[in-house]
């Protein structure tokens, strides 16, 4: 019996060095993988990483790991891009490799992994390309949307106009400009300002950007399975979002009961459409879920980030009144005071858009990005990446570049602009993303962006309520996104 077993321990002896020698065969044969701290169980690199402000945590630890390394969110591993040359690599010298979507813990209980934005594989394909595809039909980048924003501008310039010169925060009016944008797209028509339902819509998507600064919400990304179970504003950001998700939910059965199939009025019925075409495809992407998360999707990417980009304009305006009057004084001179401003004048005004430009890079809206994953085992620099890895080409050193933007953390907008006053393209300027997964309102946001900030400074001249030397413009800090203060100032007619 001694003999037997003596005989077991060595042959698990054995088996074991076997497989120890496989394993370590197999890693080195695919190479090493980028470095990183030291990890605890469960815990990850909680202690090595500043909940209130990861962005700066992970540019102190790329200064010690370099470019590519490791990090644990939990017990989720991350691998982090930091700098342009190797977030240029991933997206786009390797975009096929690095066209997986990241699903954070909280982006993937909020998004449920389908739509356009979470979602991966054949399903990702099929819903960017039918929606890239139907938003152009139904005007994106065209002149037809080009004269909403611009009808929508008017809009926006009376409502500020009724203020009287009274100091408000313009937030919500911001939101509900740029949302019916989409809204006239994606569900046919725009909403009046006085709109209860939409209203109350507005009041969620405000709600949720302060949520997100809360320590819970931080916490969701490391301990998603014990956050669930705990309160906090974590559980009422949730709440919101299927607030918002019904509310989708009962435009697109109200587009059902009316639809006329020849004659699509908008992306829901063009969606609707391509549903009964694959009816008979038990495959199909194109299902009343993907439609309702898609519509999601649109309606809050659409409404978010360029609003919240104009109120982090405006902020940041009332402390530099010099620049406001380089502006104004560009727009005197090409537009003048009686005609709507359109994106023909862009290229008449370099120092306009320098500013548009600089507004996005400084106020690094996005600075993790949104996470990636690579979808094989891929080889990246001298390092092994395994499948399903979770990426963060982070944005923030890209827009942050001291040797591409001299004085980075400085708001200049000669940043965007040449000796002789034209305006200066860069590599550098990456608000939305590169490659496979670049955000497909791109084209749409530029627009908005030039076309309100002009319209409203065309009719107005801003007015802190404090000494412009104290209006303080850095952003609150949270892992999603990037926020502007809160604040009011008064729009005095020209």
């Amino acid at each position: 019996m001694e003999l037997l077993g003596t005989t077991t321990i060595f042959l698990l002896i054995c088996i074991s060095c076997l497989l120890l020698a496989s394993t370590w065969r197999s890693i080195s044969q695919k190479g090493k993988q980028p470095p990183g701290p030291i990890t605890l169980p469960l815990l990850g690199n909680i202690f090595q990483l500043d909940l209130w402000n990861l962005p700066e945590s992970l540019k102190k630890l790329s200064e010690k790991y370099g470019p590519v390394f490791t990090v644990y969110l939990g017990p989720q591993k991350v691998v982090v891009l930091h700098g342009y040359d190797v977030v240029k690599e991933a997206l786009i010298d390797q975009a096929d490799d690095f066209s997986g979507r990241g699903n954070l813990p909280l982006l993937k209980k909020l998004f449920q992994g389908t739509g356009i934005v979470t979602s991966n594989g054949e399903t990702w394909r099929q819903l960017r390309r039918f929606a890239l595809t139907t938003l152009r039909d139904f005007g994106m980048g065209k002149k037809s949307i080009e004269e909403r924003i611009q009808e929508e501008a008017h809009f926006l310039v009376e409502r500020i106009r009724n203020m009287h010169e009274q100091p408000f925060n313009p937030g919500s009016f911001l939101i509900h400009a740029v949302s019916n944008i989409i809204c006239s797209i994606v569900f046919g028509d725009r909403f009046d300002y006085e709109d209860k339902k939409f209203i109350t819509l507005i009041e969620l998507l405000e709600e949720n950007n302060r949520l997100q600064n809360s320590i819970h919400t931080q916490l969701y990304n490391f301990f998603p399975t014990l956050m669930d179970h705990l309160p906090g504003p974590h559980q009422q950001m949730i709440k919101n979002v299927e607030k918002v998700d019904q509310f989708t939910i009962e435009i697109i059965e109200e587009h059902q009961k009316t639809l006329d199939p020849s004659c699509p009025r908008d992306f829901v019925d063009a969606f609707l459409n391509k549903m009964e075409q694959e009816k008979g495809n038990r495959h199909s992407e194109f299902t009343v879920e993907t439609l309702s998360r898609t519509t999601l999707d649109l309606f809050l990417a659409g409404t978010g980030t360029t609003s919240i980009t104009l109120r982090h304009g405006f902020l940041i305006l009332q402390k530099y009144p010099e620049i406001v009057e380089k502006i104004q004084k560009e727009i005197d001179s090409v537009i003048g005071r009686d005609r709507s401003p359109c994106m023909a004048d862009r290229s008449q005004m370099p120092y306009t858009d320098a500013v548009v430009h600089e507004i996005q890079r400084f106020i690094d809206f996005l600075p993790l990005n949104v996470p990636h994953t690579v979808i094989k085992d891929t080889k990246f620099r001298d390092y092994f990446i395994p499948k399903d890895t979770m990426i963060f080409p982070m944005l923030s050193p890209v827009l942050h570049d001291g040797k591409e933007f001299p004085n980075p953390e400085k708001f200049d907008p000669g940043h965007f602009l040449n000796a002789n006053g034209t305006f200066k393209k860069s590599d550098y300027f990456m608000p939305f993303s590169a490659g496979k997964r670049i955000c497909a309102g791109e084209g749409l946001a530029r627009m908005e962006l030039f076309i309100f900030f002009t319209a409203i400074l065309q009719n107005f001249t801003l007015k802190p309520v404090m000494d412009p030397k104290d209006v303080d413009i850095s952003p609150l800090v949270s892992t999603l996104a990037n926020l502007p203060r809160p604040y009011e100032v008064s729009f005095i007619p020209r």
